[in-house]
C-alpha cells in the first residue's frame, strides 16, 4: 500500500520504521513538520529544543546511549549546531544518528541560502540526499546503518521542495520491533571524553574512515548510472535529479543519493561512457568542483546559475543557450509555462496579522523615531511599510549583542533591541547577560506572544506545553529577567500604546540595562477576537493616521477610511491612533 506523503513526513516515517526512538529539532522552515510528525508515532520522544545545538546534543547523547536518534533543523541551524556536530565527528557513537538538513534554494523562508553539502565536506562526514518522499524514508534507514556501520554521524539533505512536495511512499504492514532494553553506558575516556591528548589519537581514525566511505559509496545501489543517449551525460541528485531526468529522458544520467564522500571509480566510468557530462544541481558547484579535481573536464556552473531554485524550464532555457541538444518540453511542461505566464496575479506583501500585538509595539517604536535592531520572527514584519520601524535582521538572536556594539559606538539615536520570545529562549539569554555583565544602556524589548508563530505555532520553553502534549513548567520571562540580575524589567500589553508609550520613555531615559516584555498572545493561536470598530464617514477627516498602522481591514475609500469588519479581530489600534475619535464601536 502507498500512502502520499511530503519529504518532511517520510522522513520521520523512515525514522519510526527504522526504530528511532529520540528526536529533537528547532522549528524552521523548511523542516518544521520532521519533528511534529515524529512526534505522533507510539513509543517515542520528541521534543522541541531551545536551539539546534541543544536538540544536536539531546541526539548525540541518545547515541552515546546505543539509542537511535534523529535531530532536524533547517540548513542555518546547522550553523547554530556547527560545535555540536565537530565534536560528535570525532567521538563517534554507540547508536545510530542521522542529522537532517532542509536547505532553502531561492530563500523561501530564511536570511540566506546556503549549500549545506559543503558542510558534510566540512566535518568530514557522509551525507546522503533523496530525490522523492518513498527515497526519504529508505534513507533514513541506510543513514542509521551507516553512522552504526562507521562510527559516524550522517546528514541527510532535503530542500524546500523535496520537504514540502507529496509523493507515493510504501506504507510496511509490519509495526517496528520494540526498542531493545538500552545497554550500559559505554565507559570509554579515550574516545568519548576530547581532550587534545585523545582528540589526536581520533583524527587519524576520521581520515581513514572517509577514505572507507568513499569506497563504500562505489557499491551502494543509490549511486548508479542510468543507460541512455552516449551523447549526453549527466550527474544530478535530488531535487535537481526530478528537473533533470524530465528535461533529458534520453540521456545517460550518474544518479547520486550518496553525495560525500563521492564514487571517484563509478563517476571516472561514467564520464568514459559519454561525450559530455553535464552536472546539474541547485547552488554551489559542489560536485562539479571535486570532479573537476579528479582531471575529468564538466560543464555545469558556466551554464546553470549558482542562485536560486532549477526548475525543468529554467534547465532548458540555459542548456539551449549554451548550444547542447536538447529535447521538446513535454506537453505538460508547455502547459504549465503557458498558464503562469498567462495569470498576472498582483503583488501582496507580507504583513503583520489584523490583531497582532507587534503592530501596537512597532507604533510606538516608529512615533519614538527610536532605532530599532531586529531579529529574526514574524516581528521582522515590522520592517515593512508603512510601519518602517525595524532597522537591522541578521540571525536568531542577533538584535541584543548588535544593540550592545551600537551603544558602544556612542551613536546619539536612541534605540532598543527587539527580540521574539522563542527567539530570546533560542539565542537571546546570552546576548542579554552580556549586556548586563557589560554594563550596556541596552532596552531589549522580548514580544512575548506565546508560541513560535512563526514556523506554525509549536510550543517554547515558555508556554508550558511539550512537543508532545505533556504539561511543563512555563519559564516566567520577567523572573528570567530579574534571575539574571536586572532590576529595572516592565510588562505591557503592546494593545495599550500609551502605557507602552510611558514604559518606553522610562526606559529610553534611564542609564541602565533594562527589560521590557511586551506581553500579548498570538491572535492566531488563540482565536482571540472582539466587535470590529467602525468608521464614522462624517466624522472621519482622511488624514491617514489610521493607515500608519500597516492593518489590512483598513480601506481608502473615496473621501474616508473603512474597515472591512470580516477582517478584523476588533484590537482597537486605530481607535488610539485617530486624533479625531472618529473610530468607535458604537
Amino acid at each position: 500500500m502507498k500512502k502520499m506523503m511530503t519529504g518532511n513526513e517520510a522522513i520521520a516515517y523512515g525514522a519510526y520504521l527504522n526504530g528511532v526512538r529520540v528526536g529533537a529539532a528547532y522549528p524552521g522552515t523548511p523542516s518544521t513538520e520532521i519533528m511534529e510528525s515524529f512526534a505522533t508515532y507510539p513509543g517515542v520522544f520528541s521534543e522541541w529544543a531551545p536551539n539546534e545545538k541543544v536538540a544536536l546534543d539531546v541526539g548525540i547523547g541518545a547515541a552515546y546511549a546505543g539509542t537511535r536518534a534523529l535531530v532536524a533543523m533547517k540548513h542555518v541551524g546547522v550553523n547554530v549546531a556547527a560545535d555540536s556536530l565537530f565534536y560528535a565527528v570525532y567521538t563517534g557513537l554507540k547508536g545510530g544518528l542521522v542529522i537532517v538538513t532542509a536547505d532553502d534554494p531561492n530563500m523561501h523562508s530564511s536570511q540566506n541560502e546556503q549549500d549545506n553539502r559543503n558542510y558534510a565536506k566540512f566535518a568530514k562526514i557522509p551525507m546522503l540526499e533523496p530525490s522523492d518522499g518513498e527515497e526519504a524514508k529508505q534513507f533514513v534507514g541506510l543513514a542509521l546503518k551507516m553512522s552504526e556501520k562507521f562510527d559516524t554521524p550522517v546528514m541527510l539533505r532535503s530542500v524546500t521542495r523535496l520537504s514540502h512536495s507529496s509523493t507515493p511512499v510504501e506504507i510496511s504492514t509490519d509495526e517496528p520491533p520494540p526498542p531493545a532494553e538500552p545497554p550500559l553506558y559505554e565507559r570509554n575516556i579515550r574516545k568519548y571524553v576530547m581532550v587534545p591528548a585523545n582528540a589526536r589519537l581520533r583524527h587519524p581514525i576520521i581520515e581513514a574512515r572517509l577514505k572507507e566511505l568513499a569506497e563504500y559509496a562505489e557499491s551502494l545501489p543509490i549511486n548508479r548510472i542510468e543507460p541512455g543517449d552516449d551523447t549526453l551525460g549527466i550527474v544530478a541528485a535530488g531535487a535537481a535529479y526530478q528537473y533533470a531526468r524530465e528535461v533529458f529522458p534520453k540521456a545517460t544520467f550518474l544518479k547520486l543519493g550518496m553525495v560525500y564522500p563521492l564514487p571517484e571509480k563509478m563517476i571516472r566510468e561514467f564520464a568514459a561512457k559519454v561525450k559530455t557530462v553535464l552536472v546539474v544541481e541547485e547552488l554551489d558547484p559542489f560536485f562539479e568542483e571535486q570532479i573537476r579535481l579528479m582531471g575529468i573536464e564538466v560543464r555545469g556552473k558556466d551554464i546553470f546559475p549558482t542562485i536560486g531554485e532549477l526548475s525543468p524550464s529554467l534547465i532548458r532555457e540555459c542548456v539551449a543557450k549554451a548550444g547542447l541538444p536538447v529535447d521538446s518540453p513535454a506537453q505538460s511542461e508547455v502547459a504549465a509555462t503557458d498558464a503562469s505566464a498567462s495569470i498576472e496575479l498582483p503583488i501582496r506583501p507580507p504583513m503583520l496579522c489584523p490583531g497582532c500585538g507587534h503592530r501596537g509595539l512597532f507604533h510606538v517604536l516608529r512615533e519614538a523615531n527610536v532605532v530599532v535592531l531586529g531579529d529574526i520572527g514574524c516581528y521582522t514584519l515590522g520592517a515593512a511599510p508603512p510601519l518602517s520601524a525595524l532597522h537591522t535582521c541578521g540571525c536568531m538572536g542577533a538584535s541584543i549583542g548588535v544593540a550592545h556594539g551600537v551603544s558602544r559606538a556612542g551613536i546619539k539615536d536612541r534605540f532598543v533591541a527587539v527580540i521574539g520570545d522563542s527567539t530570546f529562549f533560542h539565542a537571546g539569554i546570552h546576548p542579554l547577560i552580556n549586556t548586563l555583565y557589560n554594563n550596556s544602556a541596552v532596552t531589549t524589548i522580548i514580544t512575548d506572544n506565546r508560541v513560535t508563530a512563526m514556523t506554525g505555532h509549536q510550543q517554547h520553553p515558555g508556554t508550558g506545553i511539550t512537543l508532545q502534549e505533556q504539561e511543563t513548567e512555563a519559564i516566567d520571562l520577567e523572573q528570567l529577567a530579574r534571575g539574571i540580575g536586572f532590576k529595572k524589567v516592565d510588562v505591557c500589553d503592546p494593545y495599550d500604546m500609551e502605557k507602552l508609550s510611558e514604559i518606553l520613555e522610562d526606559h529610553l531615559a534611564s542609564e541602565q540595562p533594562s527589560v521590557i516584555v511586551a506581553a500579548r498572545p498570538c491572535v492566531l493561536y488563540t482565536r482571540e477576537k472582539s466587535t470590529p470598530p467602525r468608521v464614522d464617514p462624517e466624522e472621519c477627516t482622511d488624514c491617514g493616521a489610521c493607515l500608519e498602522l500597516g492593518c489590512s481591514p483598513l480601506m481608502q475609500e473615496e473621501d474616508h477610511v473603512s474597515i472591512d469588519p470580516l477582517l478584523c479581530n476588533g484590537c482597537g489600534l486605530c481607535m488610539q491612533v485617530c486624533p479625531v475619535g472618529a473610530i468607535t464601536r458604537d
